[in-house]
């Protein structure tokens, strides 16, 4: 309750700078429009927000699952395979050296300007940070639990399962927290690159008809569900990880 009523003095206390930047600035309402205008604009134009809105949504989360099942797997498979960590290893540096707005024309090139291609742009955009996170948190597993599990006779997949995996799941946590606020940014860019409905659509459309306050609601849109989403998994993460230190430490 008291994260939930900080987070409310805070889009407060950025509301009124806002409301008082414009005021003070006497900016038009085409280059930065008031609160007021963007609150009206969700009273009016809130069909057209939640269909846009829902439309991301389902990219988003999409592409969250895929891209987070792509990131868990090649993780385990660099932790086991000295093949994987061979080939699949530069290709995890190469997936964040390409810019994701650069290959979003692309893939919409190839998939087409349906929800697959932004599901896909999704999933690239936060399979990096999560492959790398649980990477990381299973070769970090406690050597003292491995050396006794060796001692017993404990078999590769065992250690794997049993130690490995467990001790990495706060890391994995964290890489999934930090993939829940990108997939819906990743999605939008996706639906710059070329798309029929969305949010990122959307906000090309008012942009190009000077509908800055339907710009504005469409980002603030995105925005909330991404704080939302990271809420959850965060959550979510904290419950599975109860027993870790980081959980508990976690803001």
């Amino acid at each position: 309750m008291r994260r939930f009523t900080d987070v409310l003095v805070s889009a407060a206390g950025l509301i009124a700078l806002w409301a008082l930047l414009v005021e003070l600035a006497d900016l038009p309402p085409y280059m930065l429009p008031s609160p007021w205008r963007v609150a009206r604009v969700f009273w009016t134009d809130h069909a057209t927000l939640w269909l846009n809105a829902g439309m991301t949504i389902w990219e988003s989360l999409a592409g969250f699952a895929l891209g987070s099942a792509a990131g868990i797997s090649a993780g385990i498979a660099l932790m086991t395979s000295s093949l994987a960590r061979r080939w699949l290893g530069p290709f995890l540096v190469l997936s964040q050296s390409v810019p994701t707005f650069a290959l979003a024309p692309l893939i919409v090139l190839w998939l087409g300007f349906g929800p697959e291609s932004k599901i896909v742009v999704a999933a690239i955009g936060i399979y990096f940070v999560v492959a790398s996170n649980f990477y990381d948190g299973l070769r970090r597993a406690d050597p003292g639990l491995l050396d006794m599990a060796r001692v017993m006779g404990a078999s590769r997949s065992t250690e794997l399962w049993r130690i490995r995996i467990p001790a990495a799941l706060p890391a994995l946590g964290s890489g999934l927290k930090v993939a829940a606020a990108y997939a819906p940014i990743a999605a939008a860019v996706g639906e710059w690159a070329g798309a029929s409905k969305g949010l990122g659509y959307l906000m090309l459309y008012a942009n190009a008809r000077l509908k800055i306050d339907l710009m504005f609601a469409a980002l603030l849109t995105l925005a909330v569900f991404g704080l939302v989403f990271h809420a959850l998994v965060g959550w979510a993460a904290r419950r599975l990880t109860s027993w870790a230190p980081e959980a508990r430490q976690d803001p």
